[in-house]
């Protein structure tokens, strides 16, 4: 089943083409994985899909409705995002923090089941009484992610989730997020780490200069071709437990240039 869509999308901003023609879906169970170069439009794709940026042109559905259409209380209950950089302002615990996410529910939510469950997904729980100021910014993007799955959304799109992480949660995060898919929720992710996206994601869509490059399983995404032209890398693979994994290792001779980022 179809959670999230979108058709034909197109973005403009101030005259500039940042997104053209992008037909994308998410389905509950399915771990997508968003990768492309710096300035190939993946952040600019989660903003328009949560309704931060309205489409010059295409549509997109949540639920198999019209996303203009939604409250933007209802929204927030099914759609969970969660944004580059992991910002905290407020010196509240890391359990008020997470707490948060249970704020589309309304003011009198008490479901602490969710908040525990997102603590301890999250590997939290035992910082839950810190002060989310103090922690270190591995801690601290973990906390965030935590308040999204505190949520309870039917969608979770996480932009650069791995950022500031240790190799060691790392792995753990990206299988939090492949665990929430198998247990129904429909999860997209913004990823750089090429390896991590094709051991861990059921699907990848590869975006290059605000176009789908292509799509489809990481092993026919990944490709030698595709990461040429996308990239302007060669990588090296090896096998490991039924995956085919790219290290990246070489630019290619004519290595593209890139444009700034969206």
């Amino acid at each position: 089943m179809t959670a999230i869509a979108c058709s034909g999308l197109r973005i403009e901003l101030r005259d500039r083409v940042l997104l053209d023609n992008i037909d994308f879906a998410v389905r509950r169970g399915e771990l997508i994985g968003i990768v492309g170069a710096n300035g190939a439009g993946k952040s600019t794709l989660f903003k328009a899909l949560i309704g931060l940026l309205a489409p010059t042109a295409g549509q997109i559905t949540l639920a198999g409705q019209a996303l203009r259409t939604f409250a933007p209380e209802r929204r927030a209950r099914l759609l969970a995002y969660l944004a580059q950089g992991h910002v905290a302002h407020w010196p509240l615990s890391v359990r008020e923090t997470v707490a948060l996410g249970r704020l589309p529910h309304g003011p009198g939510d008490r479901n602490t089941a969710a908040i525990d469950d997102a603590l301890e997904a999250a590997d939290l729980s035992h910082l839950a009484g810190r002060n989310v100021l103090s922690l270190s910014g591995g801690e601290r993007a973990r906390t965030m992610l935590a308040r999204a799955l505190a949520v309870g959304p039917a969608v979770l799109l996480a932009d650069e989730p791995l950022a500031a992480l240790d190799p060691a949660h790392q792995l753990r995060i990206m299988a939090l997020l492949r665990a929430q898919a198998g247990a129904g929720m429909a999860v997209g992710v913004v990823l750089h780490d090429l390896p991590l996206a094709a051991r861990f994601c059921t699907r990848l869509v590869l975006l290059h200069e605000g176009r789908m490059l292509a799509t489809g399983t990481p092993a026919e995404v990944l490709s030698d071709t595709m990461l040429t032209q996308a990239f302007g890398i060669c990588a090296a693979r090896f096998q490991l437990e039924g995956s085919e994994l790219p290290l990246p290792w070489q630019l290619t001779p004519q290595a593209p240039q890139r444009r700034s980022t969206m």
